[in-house]
C-alpha cells in the first residue's frame, strides 16, 4: 500500500506519457524527460494523451509499484503546467489528492507545511492554561465512583 505523507516529494509530468511503457519505460522518462532519479523514492504521476488514465510510479526500497487509475466517464480536466517551463511540476500531498479525484489541484489550498518554532501551543486564561483544566473535567468523568450525569 502507498501512503501519501506530506513529506513525500511528489512529481508530475506536465506533457501526456504514451501509456504502453511499463516499469522500465517511465523510469526512462523519469532520468531522461524528468532529470530525475526514479530509485530516490519519490512519487512520479503520468497521464495518457485522452486525459483518461493515470499512472503512478513509486520506488519503495524493495521495488517498484506502478499504480494507474483508468476513469470509466470523464476527463482529468485540471492538470498541473510547470510555471517555468520544464516537464514536471512538483505537488503537494493534498494537491495529489485532489488531482486523483478529479478536481483542481491549485484550488485547494492547504494547512501549512511547518509552523514556526516558539510558537505558542497552549493559550493561557487567568492563572490556570486550559489544558489543565480540560484534563481536570476528564478525569472526573472517567472516575467511577461520580455519576457521568453529574
Amino acid at each position: 500500500m502507498i501512503q501519501l505523507t506530506p513529506h513525500m516529494r511528489i512529481l508530475v509530468a506536465v506533457e501526456p506519457t504514451d501509456f504502453r511503457r511499463g516499469i522500465d519505460g517511465l523510469c526512462r522518462v523519469c532520468r531522461q524527460e524528468l532529470s530525475a532519479e526514479p530509485m530516490s523514492g519519490a512519487l512520479f504521476v503520468f497521464r495518457n494523451r485522452r486525459a483518461k488514465a493515470v499512472k503512478i510510479l513509486v520506488y519503495d526500497g524493495q521495488g517498484f509499484w506502478l499504480c494507474q487509475k483508468r476513469l470509466s466517464s470523464g476527463k482529468f480536466k485540471f492538470w498541473p503546467a510547470d510555471r517555468e517551463g520544464g516537464r514536471s511540476r512538483r505537488l503537494e500531498a493534498h494537491e495529489l489528492q485532489v488531482l486523483l479525484a478529479c478536481g483542481d489541484p491549485s484550488a485547494a489550498p492547504g494547512a501549512p507545511p511547518w509552523r514556526p518554532i516558539g510558537e505558542k501551543i497552549f493559550t493561557y486564561k487567568g492563572r490556570r492554561p486550559l489544558r489543565a483544566r480540560t484534563r481536570r473535567a476528564t478525569s472526573r468523568v472517567m472516575d467511577a465512583s461520580v455519576p457521568a450525569f453529574v
